[in-house]
């Protein structure tokens, strides 16, 4: 296992609250997550509504089996999604005030035989040989206090990333797709999991890029993917249907017919 990097000073969580929503901090103003307090299962944060498009890519009948790794907590809106659906779920967090903060505030369930929260440096987690191919799904969002770039970001990272999932499995990471240091964090993961397995979505407003890494897997049919969508916004809430026009070829990470499929 590769040498375990400096500990970085932690900055305690910190909370506040505008509109009927719960934010989540690490001491400045940028917002590490969210929860609307009287719809605690929904997804508040559009970024993080488009990380669920994993969903997409799973067998629908198969949607509440597997085990779906989170690495960075955040406000544990992915955690009680994926604990929810039915998934075996592992959330990875560095931050200690962090789990303490979704435990009091963010309805974060205690550990139990389907969740685990472990209080660990994400990049030692994945680089762990015992988790090779343990996961169907895995969700990177991994950024300090002052939102500047993921804390994670190496081509060796999403190698260990890729190694995580089981063949079949998705991966998606959060980037900031207006920041300079984009390319160069999209050609990474394409470098890892390899042309043709690596496409993106459409910025939110705020700047935020889903990049999506498929293992062993084809992105289907827009026929099949619009039927999934379909049974998603039923069962999950969720705008499934709004990112089938999102999806498209990562720049410079060649692909055959992603992308162009779903423009039809």
């Amino acid at each position: 296992m590769p040498r375990a990097s400096p500990v970085p000073e932690l900055v305690p969580a910190t909370l506040s609250e505008a509109d009927g929503v719960r934010y989540l901090h690490l001491g400045t103003p940028w917002v590490q997550g969210a929860m609307r307090m009287r719809k605690p299962d929904v997804i508040e944060l559009d970024y993080v509504q488009r990380m669920m498009v994993w969903l997409l890519l799973r067998d629908p009948q198969a949607l509440d089996s597997g085990h779906a790794v989170q690495l960075g907590l955040g406000a544990a809106a992915i955690t009680r999604f994926t604990h929810a659906l039915g998934m075996r779920t592992t959330a990875v967090e560095l931050n200690p005030t962090v789990i303490t903060a979704c435990r009091l505030w963010f309805r974060l369930p205690e550990d139990d035989e389907r969740l685990s929260v472990v209080n660990e440096d994400a990049g030692r987690w994945v680089a762990d040989p015992a988790h090779a191919g343990t996961a169907q799904v895995l969700c990177v969002d991994l950024y300090d206090h002052e939102a500047a770039g993921p804390v994670c970001d190496s081509e060796d990272f999403y190698r260990h990333c890729h190694r995580v999932l089981a063949d079949g499995g998705v991966m998606s990471v959060n980037l900031f797709g207006r920041d300079a240091s984009f390319e160069q964090s999209a050609a990474r993961i394409a470098a890892a999991f390899g042309a043709g397995a690596v496409w993106s979505m459409r910025p939110t407003r705020e700047g935020n890029t889903i990049v999506v890494g498929m293992k062993g897997l084809v992105l289907p049919s827009r026929e099949v993917l619009a039927e999934r969508a379909d049974l998603i916004e039923a069962r999950c809430k969720l705008p499934a249907r709004k990112w089938l026009r999102m999806i498209r070829e990562l720049p410079g990470a060649s692909s055959s017919s992603s992308s162009s499929s779903l423009r039809g």
